[in-house]
């Protein structure tokens, strides 16, 4: 698995009042390991503190909970490295809601399963980060703003190398709805380049944002 994560690795909380400090440096340590433990993939986990450290960005920068949204990025990506027959099997066994995209890349099912994995193995019990945890792939057509930061964080988290990350983190740091619609818009075009057909949530999700999508995937 790798060397253990030192206290630097892991995604630290912001300032709080003197006292408290500790306290919640040492909660938020045991609950990333437990992550990692969990994910079982040290790349994962990585992205996992990414996204984490990027979500409490954003979400500081426009006036939202830095807590909530740490606690998301952290959390998101709980079943990403199931196996396609496991994801079907526990969406079904929790009587989730499967789509015919779902059922043709099962993948993308690892975001609802994980919004159940958060709730029923972390005690996340607050309906926002579950929330943001499930659409945190594909989108919606209704986006609350923690909704969009992870979204957002789990696209242009530092991990990520490609052209545009940055800027689009920069974006989003100053306006969340331009960022999200400057992250679906790289998504979309990158679909169009390789010939991938999006979700509906994903297109739902961009024309309310008002992104701009690319013409071949309007009559895909």
């Amino acid at each position: 698995m790798g060397r253990q994560p030192q206290g630097r690795d892991l995604p630290q909380p912001a300032a709080h009042p003197q006292g408290r400090a500790a306290q919640t440096v040492r909660a938020w340590t045991a609950t990333a390991r437990r992550v990692r433990e969990e994910i079982g993939q040290e790349a994962r986990y990585r992205h996992s503190i990414g996204v984490a450290r990027t979500a409490e960005r954003l979400a500081i920068a426009h006036g939202l909970s830095a807590r909530r949204a740490r606690t998301a990025g952290l959390l998101h990506d709980l079943a990403r490295l199931w196996s396609k027959d496991r994801l079907l099997l526990e969406a079904r066994r929790r009587k989730l809601p499967i789509d015919a995209f779902d059922l043709a890349h099962p993948v993308v099912i690892h975001a609802p399963v994980g919004a159940e994995l958060a709730r029923e193995r972390f005690g996340v019990t607050d309906a926002g980060i579950l929330s943001a945890i499930q659409k945190h792939t594909l989108g919606a057509a209704e986006m609350a703003d923690l909704d969009a930061v992870l979204y957002i964080a789990d696209a242009v988290e530092p991990g990520r190398v490609y052209d545009g990350r940055a800027a689009m983190l920069e974006t989003a740091l100053q306006d969340l709805d331009a960022g999200m619609r400057a992250v679906l818009e790289s998504t979309l075009a990158r679909n169009a380049e390789r010939g991938l057909t999006p979700s509906p949530k994903t297109l739902a999700c961009a024309r309310a944002y008002g992104a701009v999508i690319p013409e071949e995937l309007l009559h895909a």
